[in-house]
């Protein structure tokens, strides 16, 4: 089960003006599951988004950043699970382009306006005539209060749906923020096998929208990771409809930028710690603070060392405080000039090394003690300098092994 995940609270999910969302069921890969999601969007609706570097992307990735690049003003996203349409060639990019065909003559928008989203198994063909004729009863199911089913309608081996919703006071006007996520697997930057979308009513530039999307990605999607694995098919997109009435966010450095992009990245961290929260298999929930560090490439270089490591995931999954590996993750993390003898790695609230080598105040019954915690927190101090960086994992446990080996059964 996932760790500490509070089960979702449909009524916790504010609907987000302009937003509407509607499911069916297609059957990609399995008989009866409501397996596609349709969100329509308002017209004037602005989006950005920050997809996978992995160069083997799948379709859709590559149809949404042409259509991004063509234009702003998306008004439709289709996403179905059950199929990654990755690996399929031309003819992957084909069936992608026939959905859009299909919803745009539907809803009367230009194919352009429509962003298609895949997320399943990879190296098969997508059958989307099947995604086609769900199309219709998926807008039929069109509501703007469906973020808690369509959260459950892109899950593939997660085990819990996951969203969050947060409102803030933005030049006076109440601004919704919602979104949803979905991973478990294959989880690693940049970005991870995760769909996460978001959207708010908020009034925003579209310059500003695509800083906004690519600083909180950074600090949330882009700081997780379950087996360090990059997914060909991850995708993050913000929305924003504008009918919030608040004036234009465009400035980055006015207080309204400020407040709007810290609550856009309360929601996206929660909907990514939730990812990790949900890892496949997990059973701890690990926090890896890096501090102290010259820029934020080096602390999160550092911190993705660790939070990769099978060796010290397994360690935390048995609750072994083999602390030994974290140094020896942090020395491979590939930080020039690291002096080792100057750094700190507490375990919680327990000093385990310094001045290069184990503390001489730490005991095993100290780390074990932590380790046993289904939260963990691991905080390395670099000593050189002022910036920091936060990653989130989890454990490997015995069920990651059978999870992904029977993935395609």
């Amino acid at each position: 089960m996932p760790v500490n995940l509070p089960e979702l609270d449909p009524s916790k999910l504010f609907p987000v003006a302009g937003v509407e969302l509607g499911i069916a069921s297609a059957g990609v890969k399995t008989a009866g599951r409501r397996d596609v999601l349709v969100i329509k969007l308002a017209e004037g609706s602005r989006a950005a988004g920050v997809f996978t570097l992995n160069k083997f992307c799948a379709a859709p990735v590559r149809i949404c950043r042409t259509h991004l690049e063509e234009r702003s003003d998306i008004r439709a996203l289709v996403v179905n699970t059950g199929n990654a349409n990755a690996g399929t060639g031309l003819a992957g990019y084909e069936r992608g382009n026939a959905i859009c065909l299909a919803l745009a003559d539907l809803m009367k928008i230009e194919p352009a306006q429509v962003l298609p989203f895949s997320t399943g198994v990879i190296l098969e063909p997508l059958p989307h005539e099947k995604i086609i004729a769900a199309l219709p009863a998926a807008i039929v199911d069109l509501q703007p209060t469906n973020w808690a089913e369509a959260a459950k309608a892109i899950m593939t081996t997660d085990v819990a749906p996951k969203a969050a919703s947060k409102q803030v006071q933005i030049g006076g006007k109440t601004v919704t923020i919602t979104g949803i996520s979905k991973g478990a697997g294959m989880i690693h930057p940049n970005m991870a096998t995760m769909l996460g979308y978001v959207a708010t009513d908020a009034a925003i530039a579209p310059a500003a929208l695509q800083k906004l999307v690519k600083w909180t990605a950074d600090r949330s999607f882009n700081s997780i990771t379950v087996d360090g694995d990059t997914s060909t098919n991850d995708s993050y997109i913000l929305i924003a409809t504008g009918q919030a009435g608040n004036a234009e966010i465009a400035d980055e450095t006015s207080a309204d930028f400020t407040a709007f992009r810290d609550a856009l990245l309360d929601v996206a961290q929660t909907l990514a710690k939730a990812i990790i929260r949900d890892g496949e298999g997990a059973t701890k929930f690990m926090t890896i603070n890096v501090e102290g560090g010259k820029d934020r490439d080096e602390c999160k270089a550092v911190g993705y060392a660790i939070g990769r490591s099978p060796l010290i995931k397994t360690a935390f999954f048995a609750s072994d405080p083999n602390l030994g590996r974290i140094l020896c993750a942090i020395g491979y993390s590939a930080v020039p000039d690291l002096d080792v003898d100057t750094l700190e790695v507490w375990l919680g609230d327990v000093l385990v090394a310094e001045k290069g080598g184990r503390a001489a105040s730490y005991t095993e019954e100290q780390g074990q003690r932590v380790m046993k915690e289904a939260e963990i927190e691991i905080t390395v101090k670099l000593n050189r300098g002022t910036e920091n960086a936060t990653v989130w994992t989890c454990d490997f446990s015995y069920d990651y092994v059978k999870i992904n080996a029977d993935y395609r059964s």
